[in-house]
């Protein structure tokens, strides 16, 4: 069979949707002609406009999406992917030309689908994806566009539907080489943010969707709320706009009542013409011209393609659904399967912050020093509770349900611990954290702080080891949250459903959480959800590729961990009832005497009572009908969503696990090899230095406002910045070798201070991957592509291990 290397990105069947009535030809517009150069110097400019085109000679471009395999060629994309894709698409589109609200519903999935790749397989489509990625070859851009199918699907299938006609109109819908276009009224086309190959989010408010469907008919995709209120910001993001989530629709809603007149057929033709790559087409040549008819500015140009306000009856509003077993499906307006929680809304302010109010987004710091010099886009949330602000509430429930400011002492807690706190506690945490949370909007953006995620054990024994102290060298520290939520749970293993069963696992995070709030609250800490609790799609993902990385863990790979698993195991046998207990000792040795079993049982009695991870309560090994304690190994979070919060956050990458470490320095073999020859000595000089590591919170609130500890964040601040740099600007020797200098000086300096200052704790040894093309992976790009990310590194510039040296 013959390779076919001529790839229609604008199928053949469509184009003959817009022929002129006895026609078999398209014209045709190059709206950027080649020039050739003559030897006599001579520019001569190809033809740019054709009357008669057929079908076969237009929209195609060789090679488009072939693959290559040494000297081979394959073209299965076309024949298979395509294939399938535009039998199904030339169907669905049919479907919506007609009137029949039966066909709309057979092949409503297959029609957004198809506008979906659509989108995506023209050339602009595939040059906008490959900008997402810092490269991609021809083989990897292939596996990724088809990797992000269905990634507007969502957001289109929730907004206003629309198909308005040109049947009236002596001037008839044209397509361009790019046919799904997107119109926003505040990005006119000369704006920076839609220069080649971007166009403006199909999410912010103001963004409408067009597809010319024939010469006749044109699909107009309107978001809800700026149908409903054309004062919103056009430039905010939609409500709840996730690209991929599980949603009901109204497969019958279409408004269909407008026919336009020429001069509004030409308006859009115009949008088209301006958002398209290089080639249009359509019946005749001088509707390839409307430029030459439409006066009105581009801001204006909306007022045409408004859907109209009586017809939005048909969308929007609440849906219920009861099923056969009794469970009922609730969905709101945006797609969302609960209500807003009202107490997680903040009111904005009124009028402008001052340098010195507290910043609107929940940091606790000044206005001055927290978010007055950023982009608004460069924010995290103002309108809704941050997360400092959600764990100080977490942290209030804690000491009052727990009792913790009683003068009660922490084995009396223990002993007085009930199921009804345990599960209180845990509402709450749900409550502070709905799963449809849109936790991206509450993480920093990459605004040039100083900032790491730490990716590690999450137990209150290990943590504090190292993690603690790395605010002081590395900046903000986002880690992994304790507590589980437990609306990610099974009902029935829940701890709201089963707090009997979690009573092991809440005194850990309680403890270990209690230990970092003093460190949340004034922001050198940021303590997290799991970003998968509110994105089964992310959860998925992530999952998918975890396994097929194939890295297998075990607690034996790291003998801090290994130690604190046997501990926890040890533990659990703590819990086993007073007579169960009697009888695994005399069946250890079987020669005690009743007074040396007593005497050992009173030993394990004040070994439990001494150990403030232990639970007192009896009957908590097993109860009614047998049970257990659930205890969790939380080496959080994995390597694909470290990856993803550091390059969404604009952070690099902090771990004291000999495992992960592993995972990171695979993740840069297979690219990249070292640092550039300048930073070489940088690293070998961290990697040849002692730093101390306090394991006490006040220790390091304390060290935190030292002159010269300080200096550490703003050199590795500055460390990263420049390797965020270097792809573009290339290396700098001279800027280099003032980083290594920079380094022995404030090495010496900080590490003077804190001896100074009676710093307690043990000595740590740092090493660091600082590749010139930074940790990247293909996969968490396209992670942050479909979690609808706008602000995020292509890369992780820097990662660095921490690991026990001499101790003080």
């Amino acid at each position: 069979m013959p390779v076919t290397r001529d790839n229609h990105y604008v199928p053949q069947w469509y184009q003959e949707g817009f022929f002129e009535p006895g026609s078999d030809t398209l014209a045709y517009v190059d709206m950027t002609p080649d020039q050739i150069t003559l030897p006599d110097g001579r520019v001569i400019t190809h033809n740019s406009a054709w009357k008669s085109t057929p079908t076969s000679r237009a929209f195609f471009q060789t090679d488009l999406y072939s693959t290559f395999f040494g000297t081979s060629v394959n073209d299965e994309i076309e024949r298979r992917l395509f294939g399938d894709v535009d039998t199904r698409g030339s169907q669905a589109v049919r479907a919506y030309i007609g009137t029949d609200q039966g066909a709309w519903h057979a092949h409503f999935q297959d029609f957004f689908d198809f506008l979906d790749i659509q989108k995506t397989r023209t050339p602009k489509g595939l040059a906008w994806l490959k900008a997402k990625y810092p490269a991609l070859t021809q083989n990897e851009l292939m596996l990724e566009m088809q990797s992000v199918r269905r990634l507007h699907c969502a957001i289109w299938s929730g907004g206003v539907r629309e198909i308005v006609s040109a049947e009236d109109s002596e001037v008839k819908f044209i397509t361009s080489d790019h046919p799904v276009t997107v119109y926003n009224h505040a990005v006119p086309p000369t704006d920076a943010g839609c220069a080649y190959p971007f166009d403006p989010g199909i999410a912010l408010r103001g963004s409408q969707t067009l597809y010319p469907m024939d010469r006749d008919h044109c699909l107009i995709l309107t978001n809800l709320e700026y149908a409903k209120d054309q004062n919103t910001d056009p430039l905010q993001k939609r409500t709840f706009a996730r690209n991929y989530r599980q949603s009901l629709a109204r497969t019958d809603a279409v408004i269909r009542e407008r026919k336009l007149t020429a001069q509004e057929v030409g308006e859009i033709n115009f949008i088209l013409k301006m958002r398209a790559r290089r080639y249009i087409g359509g019946g005749r040549l001088e509707w390839l011209y409307p430029e030459r008819s439409v006066t009105r500015p581009w801001t204006e140009l909306r007022e045409t393609l408004m859907p109209p306000e009586l017809d939005l009856f048909k969308f929007g509003g609440e849906i219920y659904v009861r099923y056969d077993s009794g469970d009922v499906h609730y969905q709101d307006q945006f797609g969302r399967t609960e209500k807003p929680r009202e107490f997680l809304v903040k009111k904005l302010p009124d009028k402008p912050l001052r340098p010195g109010d507290y910043c609107g987004c929940g940091s606790g710091k000044a206005f001055k020093d927290c978010c007055m010099s950023k982009h608004v886009a460069l924010r995290p949330s103002w309108n809704e509770l941050s997360i400092r602000e959600r764990n100080l509430i977490l942290r209030n429930a804690i000491m009052h349900v727990l009792e913790l400011e009683s003068g009660k002492d922490w084995a009396q807690i223990r002993r007085e611990l009930t199921d009804e706190k345990i599960k209180d506690i845990y509402y709450l945490y749900e409550g502070l954290w709905p799963l449809e949370t849109d936790l991206l909007e509450l993480l920093p953006k990459p605004d040039g702080e100083a900032r790491a995620v730490y990716t590690g054990s999450i137990h209150p024994s290990l943590i504090n080891d190292f993690a603690l102290a790395a605010p002081l060298y590395f900046g903000e520290l986002i880690v992994a949250h304790p507590f589980v939520n437990a609306g990610t749970f099974k009902k029935e293993l829940s701890p709201t459903s089963d707090p009997k069963s979690y009573r092991q696992e809440f005194l850990k995070s309680v403890v270990c959480f209690l230990n970092l709030m003093p460190l949340v609250n004034i922001g050198l800490i940021n303590l997290i959800p799991d970003p998968c609790d509110f994105d089964p799609h992310l959860r998925k993902q992530m999952m998918t590729m975890a396994r097929d990385r194939a890295a297998q863990f075990a607690p034996g790979d790291d003998p801090r961990l290994q130690n604190i698993t046997e501990e926890d195991v040890f533990r659990g046998l703590l819990l086993m009832p007073p007579d169960a207990m009697r009888r695994s000792v005399r069946d250890f040795d079987p020669d005690l005497s009743e007074h040396e079993v007593e005497d050992l049982m009173r030993a394990i009695m004040l070994v439990r009572e001494s150990d403030p991870l232990a639970v007192l309560q009896e009957g908590s090994f097993e109860g009614e009908g047998g049970g257990g304690q659930w205890s969790m190994s939380k080496l959080a979070p994995n390597f694909e969503v470290t990856m993803y919060l550091a390059q969404a956050t604009g952070a690099s990458i902090v771990t004291d696990s000999p495992f992960r470490w592993d995972e990171i320095l695979r993740a840069v073999g297979q690219r990249y090899k070292t640092a550039t020859p300048g930073l070489a000595p940088l690293v070998a000089g961290i990697e040849r230095s002692n730093f101390v590591f306090s394991r006490d919170v006040n220790e390091i609130v304390a060290a935190a406002s030292n002159r010269t500890v300080i200096d550490y964040p703003v050199l590795f601040r500055d460390v990263f910045k420049y390797l965020s740099r270097i792809q573009n600007r290339g290396a700098k020797p001279n800027r280099e070798a003032q980083l290594v200098s920079r380094f022995t000086r404030v090495h010496r300096s900080a590490q003077h201070d804190l001896k100074k200052m009676g710093i307690s704790g043990g000595y740590g040894r740092i090493s660091s991957v600082m590749p010139a093309g930074g940790i990247q992976d293909n996969t968490i790009n396209r992670l942050l592509l479909m979690s609808s990310s706008e602000k995020h590194l292509p890369s992780v510039p820097a990662a660095y291990f921490i690991e026990a040296a001499v101790d003080l």
